[in-house]
């Protein structure tokens, strides 16, 4: 059974690169970031984790944790570890979950059978405070991610879920915002007191309203 949006993100214990977690309770109350990767000591996953790392303080002040999978064992993930930080030039300092039974794999269908036989695609999902998914991502193993993109999409769902807003196309925050359809026009002042346009009567704009 494949995960949807607003589904329950699958609970595990597991043992990781800093020792053994149980998922929800390494997330508490933060926002989470799991990805997977097909295996350690591949090229596009080294720069990935590397990114990553050198993107602590980002993830940090929205109020995320950060995991990575992958399906060899902790003590491979530690000589992985070592030349991520070598060769990108940064510290990983989150856990790197060893799956070898790809149980957590399996349960968050990462493994594509028509894509590769037995290494996971690379699937990334956010996961609320809730423990619900928020959104779900998935790349063919020769694309790495955009990790832009993923800072990007946390801004809208923590935006979003706050304000009754959606953001446009390749909105970026701090740039103008959609009001949802659920809120009349005439109510949108009230609401949104920094102004609005009415551009249709369906899309009416808001300067973002946590900003």
């Amino acid at each position: 059974m494949s995960l949807r949006l607003g589904d329950d993100a699958p609970n595990f214990k597991a043992k990781t690169s800093q020792g053994e977690i149980d998922f929800y309770e390494f997330l508490g109350d933060s926002w989470g970031v799991l990805f997977s990767h097909p295996a350690d000591y591949t090229p596009v996953c080294t720069t990935e984790l590397g990114r990553t790392a050198a993107l602590k303080e980002e993830f940090a002040k929205r109020n995320v944790k950060v995991a990575a999978l992958s399906v060899d064992s902790a003590e491979s993930h530690q000589g992985w570890i070592k030349d991520i930080n070598e060769t990108q030039d940064v510290e990983v300092t989150f856990p790197i979950i060893a799956d070898e039974d790809r149980k957590i794999a399996e349960a968050y269908d990462m493994i594509h059978p028509n894509a590769s036989l037995n290494a996971t695609v690379r699937s990334l999902f956010i996961i609320g405070p809730d423990k619900k998914i928020k959104l779900i991502i998935t790349y063919p193993a020769s694309t790495g991610r955009n990790f832009n993109e993923i800072l990007r999409v946390i801004d809208s769902l923590q935006l979003t879920a706050y304000h009754s807003v959606a953001t446009p196309a390749d909105w970026k925050d701090g740039e103008d915002v959609v009001v949802l359809p659920s809120i009349k026009t005439e109510d949108i002042p009230a609401k949104f007191p920094k102004g609005h346009k009415v551009i249709k009567p369906y899309l009416r704009t808001t300067p973002q309203p946590n900003k």
